[in-house]
């Protein structure tokens, strides 16, 4: 997939979460096989720019490229601004975002709120295009709501204001998380646009990305959730896309290492006493189908200190696995 001058190769995407896609992760990801990791939302409200949050969000020392940012906002001005001072700091494609489903986005009509204003639409992303000389991309929902799938009308207004890529998420912001994605709008969208369409939603498996890249044909897919405690997805999906085949599955000895990196990195990139807080719920994911993972996880959520908490992970995944339980 292209995206300006930008090869995504394999045309497999980390989703933007927040809480989740922080610098650590998407390295992580990308050394294990995604094209493409988007930052997790930042916010287009200047008075918020210098928080320690803010500041960590737009962190991209070291990361290789391309570095994709993706904003959140509803005045066109204001996101014309937050788009200049990302690329002025690192960013290489912009992402407005108007797929959070998530109340407190919304209720400050952004995210997938902006997706009743048609018009509202059309303005920011012409202004945030206008605003930056490298890619801008838009990310969307099939619709506002059940009963108004308006996402083909929202994606060629996009593409009339010059978006360069498009992801789409197979739910309206009325599902929220709930149900099953469903890929006909998505597949409307691909087969009306001239921009590449990337799809989103319940892509957990190799074999669902090469039957959702068949059935819409999308040019890209973007995994989220799926990626949570098991960043080696990536390098499965590319490898099944490429040749057709799986991978074996990742060994407890690997998913030890990479677990063990990502902590590693999150010490180094928040510093130990909010890295150790940040690293529970990596560690909670990596784990969550082990056999006596109970008790290893009380004992872990305990646990302030940084070398203890990493003894704890390594001594538990370098012992053979447990049998389960009848």
């Amino acid at each position: 997939m292209q995206i300006g001058g930008y090869r995504i190769d394999p045309p497999v995407v980390l989703a933007p979460m927040a809480g989740v896609t922080d610098r650590p992760f998407r390295q992580l990801c990308k050394r294990l096989g995604a094209g493409l990791a988007v930052s997790e939302m930042t916010t287009s409200d200047a008075s918020l720019w210098h928080t320690e949050k803010s500041r960590l969000r737009r962190d991209h020392a070291g990361e290789p490229g391309p570095i994709s940012v993706q904003i959140a906002g509803y005045d066109p001005e204001q996101m014309a601004e937050a788009a200049r001072v990302n690329v002025d700091q690192g960013a290489q494609i912009i992402d407005i975002n108007m797929g959070c489903p998530a109340k407190k986005v919304c209720k400050v009509d952004s995210g997938s709120a902006l997706m009743r204003d048609e018009a509202l639409v059309g303005r920011i992303c012409a202004a945030v295009v206008a605003a930056v000389d490298v890619p801008v991309t838009l990310k969307i929902r099939t619709g506002w709501a059940r009963a108004h799938r308006n996402g083909p009308v929202i994606a060629r207004i996009a593409e009339d204001s010059g978006i360069q890529s498009l992801v789409v998420h197979g739910r309206t912001r009325e599902d929220q998380y709930e149900g099953f994605a469903e890929y006909d709008t998505i597949a409307a969208i691909k087969q009306a646009l001239r921009i590449p369409v990337t799809a989103n939603g319940d892509i957990d498996s190799p074999e669902k990305a090469k039957q959702v890249l068949d059935y819409t044909g999308c040019d890209a897919v973007m995994v989220g959730r799926a990626a949570q405690g098991r960043p080696w997805i990536f390098r499965e999906i590319a490898h099944y896309l490429a040749t057709g085949e799986k991978l074996p599955a990742a060994t407890r000895f690997e998913q030890r290492r990479w677990l063990l990196e990502h902590l590693d990195a999150l010490y180094a990139f928040y510093g130990e006493g909010r890295g150790v807080r940040v690293a529970r719920k990596h560690i909670q994911w990596y784990c969550q189908a082990e056999p006596g993972v109970a008790a290893f996880w009380q004992a872990v959520n305990r646990l302030t200190d940084v070398a203890e908490q990493r003894r704890c992970v390594d001594e538990f995944l370098s012992q053979p696995a447990l049998p389960e339980v009848a």
